[in-house]
């Protein structure tokens, strides 16, 4: 599905999305039951919305803190042009700790997000980000705190009306 296309959900399907982010690890069965739909019902919306890319995965939430990656910091990059996206991307891909990338608009090309397991650490992640010559120039900010914690679910009950 192409990422400028919407997809319609309704009340049900919020309901059951919001099921299975309060208990990941609860069956299709014990949805139908609490949901007051049939098996088949929970099935068939499941699929839907997997197909439809509504719901990305099932794998387990992991926080990077809880394993020892205490510092959050997120970091602008310009790119050389001739090097293109793609050379920088494959080189962030390679590095354990940069948790995403976007490609942005205004004076840098590149918002990274990027985990280390202190400021020290921080350094070292910077100086191998930093180490390809498709990189022009970084910038780093520090998050202090987590204010609110990367969500969907908000949005996804205003999408459904619920």
């Amino acid at each position: 599905m192409n990422a400028g296309q919407g997809v319609r959900l309704d009340a049900l399907d919020g309901r059951l999305v919001q099921l299975l982010a309060d208990e990941p690890r609860i069956g299709v069965l014990e949805c139908s039951r609490r949901l007051g739909v049939a098996r088949g019902t929970v099935q068939a919306r499941l699929d839907k919305l997997v197909d439809r890319g509504v719901i990305g995965g099932f794998g387990p939430e992991i926080s990077p803190a809880a394993i020892g990656f205490a510092v959050t910091s997120f970091v602008t990059l310009e790119i050389s042009q001739r090097h293109g996206h793609d050379t920088v991307t494959a080189h962030l891909a390679a590095i354990p700790e940069v948790l995403e990338a976007h490609t942005i608009t205004g004076a840098s090309d590149l918002l990274c997000r990027i985990v280390a397991r202190s400021n020290t650490d921080l350094q070292r992640v910077i100086d191998q980000i930093v180490s390809s010559e498709a990189i022009r120039r970084a910038s780093t900010i520090i998050a202090l705190a987590e204010q609110i914690p990367y969500r969907t679910l908000p949005l996804l009950r205003s999408a459904a009306g619920s």
